[in-house]
């Protein structure tokens, strides 16, 4: 039998790192058009509605990963996610600043909790990632939770960008972006931390990678999505 080495924790970082430097949606076409200031308001009000789609399901799988944690450490440690984005009580948490973004636009709420305008493409994303964390192991849920690495960065280009190019949404819509800067840098630490020190062979290893591309393959499949739904087309 041949016996793989295990990747240094360094080696191993970095190979997560660059997953997510690759393939993260930073560099997909539709938010470098937004970045740029390159959306109409009309297609800025049609990707708040569908991310809202992926936002409202981020307590859900991470619910679906803390039953999977078995130490009363790792659960508080995780439930405050849930606790980040469904709030402590109403009108609190990142789902409830996603819904004021949507007000910042010019949307109504309802529309977007009925979730009527989401397409196929969106919704089997959500779905796909949902079931990821519902099906796979801790390390491979919890690692597909790490492209948060490069969240706190594009939140910042974000903020920057709704500041410079998008004047006419109102700019207290913009809570939810930064409070991610803080929260993401804290989780991702957190879960790096973890992913690091439950893979215990090669295998384990390349199993929270191949989990890391499959996340990064869920958000630029929604990006995809709610660009074809721009151009008019399902």
């Amino acid at each position: 039998m041949v016996t793989v080495d295990r990747w240094s924790p360094e080696e191993f970082e970095s190979r997560l790192r660059a997953v997510a430097r690759a393939r993260y949606h930073h560099l997909h076409p539709f938010n470098l058009r937004m970045h740029r200031g390159g959306l109409t308001p009309d297609e800025i009000r049609l990707w708040i509605i569908n991310r809202f789609h992926y936002q409202r399901h981020i307590p859900v799988k991470d619910a679906l990963i803390l039953a999977k944690l078995d130490s009363s450490r790792l659960r508080r440690m995780w439930v405050r996610r849930i606790q980040d984005h469904d709030g402590r009580a109403e009108d609190e948490g990142g789902i409830e600043r996603w819904l004021r973004l949507g007000e910042a636009a010019g949307l109504d709420r309802s529309l977007l909790l009925s979730g009527e305008h989401v397409p196929p493409g969106v919704r089997l994303a959500v779905e796909g990632y949902v079931n990821f964390c519902r099906l796979k192991s801790p390390l491979e849920a919890v690692a597909s939770s790490l492209t948060e690495m490069f969240a706190p960065d594009l939140m910042v280009t974000r903020i920057e960008a709704f500041e410079k190019h998008y004047t006419w949404l109102d700019q207290d819509g913009l809570q939810y972006f930064r409070n991610r800067v803080t929260q993401g840098r804290r989780d991702s630490e957190e879960a790096l931390g973890l992913v690091l020190g439950w893979a215990r062979e090669r295998s384990d290893q390349e199993r929270a990678v191949a989990a890391l591309s499959f996340k990064c393959d869920v958000l630029w499949s929604l990006l995809d999505a709610v660009e074809l739904e721009c151009r008019g087309g399902r």
